[in-house]
């Protein structure tokens, strides 16, 4: 027995080992940022499939209809994201400004006679079958922008001042548009950027205990002035008080996660989602997840998300551009924020405020930004200095392999 220990140790410490060193190679961001997401987008398909087979179903006489349409957003967004990674730092760049001003332009349309109104928030835009959700895309549109302008005034961020005008008014504004539309959980994420986007850039703590303050005190003014929303603050943490009201959707989330033991039920064995469950292929598709796949499938989508995390975390100490280091995470902290909110929102840990799941969730107004973010950040892990050079040496090793190979054949004949 002593010698199987011993023989296990040094083998359990080499595999410590090979890990380190392949977590520090200047590659690691790229293939980590890569791999978690492709792995994340897959799991987001099938859960979709599964998910929504009922109600579509039920609603348009075929089970595949949702999935087609989210495949079809993979299809557009994939590209897009291919070219996010390709383009330069400076068209980049040149687009925050015209971003920003798209995006604050479409927010508010929607207050317009443009504007419909979905399960009681008017925050959708469009004519006909061809919609989209304005607020999604502020999130890139405001991360960009902060980037662009934080790095611009880099020497200027010891001061404040400096690292709170304009941003803080511009997000503030934009948050403000969002409250009104009565999204509450985009105009969350859209608070967690800004502080994220602060910390970053070094603001003193007497800022973030304001802004938190301040936004805090309008959570609650909005939510105490609505019938729907307080009731939603009150019973979140015990949804079984209004089982049959507003307690419905987190109780049934519950219901889910807890049947789904360790592995799961099995894909597409779902019971909540054949109607007990509103919202099954969307915002709670996190429950349909742990129902079918288990406590292995929830921890499983926890780490991938985890995984991004690290690869962007790493990506932004190491490099010496500041806006690929401030857009890298201003992404980091938009995504994992809109997780943390969503899962905590299955969970009961959080009021239910309808919020997608990154990459998972139905709807190509969130997937297509995410999409494209994350091939943002997939572009600057490739293009840093260390890992361009790791690069061109594989394609030069690559290129006299393909040669020596095609020598040696020609020997031959």
């Amino acid at each position: 027995m002593t010698a199987i220990r011993e023989s296990a140790q040094p083998s359990l410490g080499g595999w410590f080992a090979s890990t380190r060193r392949s977590l520090n190679r200047p590659l690691a961001p790229y293939y980590l940022l890569l791999g978690a997401s492709a792995l994340l987008l897959t799991i987001g398909l099938m859960m979709v499939l599964s998910s929504s087979s009922v109600w579509s179903f039920r609603t348009t006489g075929s089970s595949y209809t949702v999935f087609l349409r989210q495949l079809t957003w993979v299809g557009i967004g994939l590209p897009c994201a291919f070219l996010a990674s390709r383009l330069p730092r400076r068209v980049l760049r040149a687009l925050a400004w015209p971003a920003l001003v798209v995006s604050l332009v479409l927010l508010a349309l929607v207050m317009t006679p443009l504007g419909h109104e979905v399960n009681g928030n008017k925050n959708w835009l469009g004519a006909g079958p061809v919609r989209l959700q304005p607020s999604e895309i502020t999130k890139l549109a405001m991360v960009l922008w902060a980037a662009d302008l934080y790095a611009r005034k880099e020497h200027l961020l010891g001061d404040w001042r400096h690292a709170v005008v304009p941003v803080v008014p511009v997000l503030a504004l934009a948050t403000g548009l969002v409250v009104l539309q009565g999204d509450l959980g985009t105009a969350l994420v859209l608070c967690a950027i800004v502080l994220g986007m602060l910390w970053v850039v070094g603001a003193p703590g007497q800022l973030f205990a304001v802004t938190v303050g301040l936004a805090g005190t309008a959570g609650l003014y909005l939510a105490a002035t609505n019938e729907v929303r307080r009731s939603r603050m009150l019973n979140f943490a015990d949804p079984f008080k209004d089982f049959e009201g507003t307690g419905w959707q987190s109780a049934h989330g519950l219901f889910a996660m807890s049947s789904g033991g360790i592995l799961g039920k099995g894909i597409s064995a779902s019971q909540q989602k054949w109607g007990s469950l509103p919202e099954a292929h969307t915002d709670f598709i996190f429950a349909v997840l742990g129902e079918e796949l288990g406590l292995v499938g929830t921890l499983l989508v926890l780490s991938l998300f985890g995984v991004i995390a690290y690869a962007g975390v790493r990506l932004a100490l190491q490099t010496e551009d500041p806006f690929v280091r401030f857009m890298t995470a201003g992404v980091v902290v938009w995504l994992m924020s809109q997780m943390m909110i969503n899962i905590g929102m299955v969970l009961a840990l959080l009021p239910v405020i309808g919020i997608p799941l990154p990459l998972v969730s139905y709807g190509g107004s969130s997937l297509l930004p995410t999409l494209v973010a994350l091939g943002v950040l997939i572009g600057f892990a490739r293009s840093e200095p260390g890992a361009a050079a790791a690069l061109r040496s594989r394609r030069g090793r690559r290129g006299r392999t393909a040669r020596g190979v095609t020598a040696v054949a020609r020997r031959g004949s």
